[in-house]
């Protein structure tokens, strides 16, 4: 049996919020991550105008008409907000400054577009009060979907280093393969390998590989299409020689291609 180096564990996250009560308007949803309650200067009351989904292939849904409404206490300079993929990029350059339509009632607008990845997005607030401080008031987030029609991941250049080794002791072998997604880095869920023993058996486990930067995985850099992962085999490992089958899944369960890589251990 192969030990693994580190531990098993899902790359799929989700985000958490602070809950507080929140001022209805209209028939949109009102989005309720306030991450500023202090009692200052202003203080955010709801985030208007974020849904749970955003869907490219319903006609006109794209556009993001945002309303951030602070209490009527509030003294607020100006108001913006970023919106980031779920690979932490930001999609505008500058924050996007928001027009105050309504006392202490701020809005503005962003159209997503086809080529922005599928994924789970975040809308970052901020404000400045009449001191000229800004700082962060609020957080909301949904996922986009950007219409386009799903295609499987594609993986390439596999590395297993080193994929023959006389085992005496403890040796640590490092994998990696790349992956790319048509639809978006961030459509791909899983990369993996499942490992065949010498008689051709499998336990038919999943072995993620990671894109995380993590030493301990032995990812080198985060978010290069490079999945890492330290494996170890010793005495205890049958003798002969091994395949490892290489595979990425989309978020859709689309399959890509497989690579099948062999290791021999002495």
């Amino acid at each position: 049996m192969i030990l693994l180096a580190s531990k098993y564990y899902s790359a799929m996250r989700k985000s958490y919020f602070l809950i507080i009560p929140l001022i209805i308007w209209g028939c949109e949803k009102t989005y309720d991550n306030l991450i500023d309650t202090s009692p200052e200067n202003f203080q955010v009351s709801s985030v208007v105008g974020i849904k749970d989904t955003i869907d490219m292939k319903v006609p006109g849904d794209s556009l993001l008409s945002l309303r951030l409404i602070f209490t009527p206490q509030s003294e607020i300079s100006k108001a913006y907000f970023d919106i980031y993929a779920s690979d932490n990029t930001r999609l505008n350059s500058s924050p996007i400054e928001m027009d105050e339509v309504i006392e202490n009632i701020f809005e503005n607008q962003f159209l997503l577009k086809r080529e922005n990845p599928i994924g789970n997005y975040t809308v970052k607030f901020s404000a400045s009060g009449l001191d000229g401080k800004t700082k962060q008031v609020a957080v909301a987030s949904f996922y986009f979907n950007n219409g386009q029609d799903n295609l499987p991941p594609e993986i390439f250049n596999t590395v297993i280093d080193p994929d023959t080794t006389v085992v005496t002791d403890t040796t640590v072998i490092f994998t990696s393969v790349g992956a790319m997604d048509p639809n978006g880095v961030s459509d791909i869920m899983e990369v993996y390998f499942i490992v065949y023993k010498p008689d051709g058996t499998t336990n038919n486990s999943k072995v993620l590989l990671f894109d995380d930067g993590r030493i301990e995985n032995g990812d080198k850099l985060a978010g290069d299409g490079i999945y890492s992962r330290l494996i170890q085999v010793n005495q205890a490992n049958d003798k002969g020689i091994y395949r490892f089958e290489f595979r990425a899944k989309d978020r859709s369960g689309e399959l890509s291609n497989i690579i099948n890589h062999f290791v021999l251990i002495q």
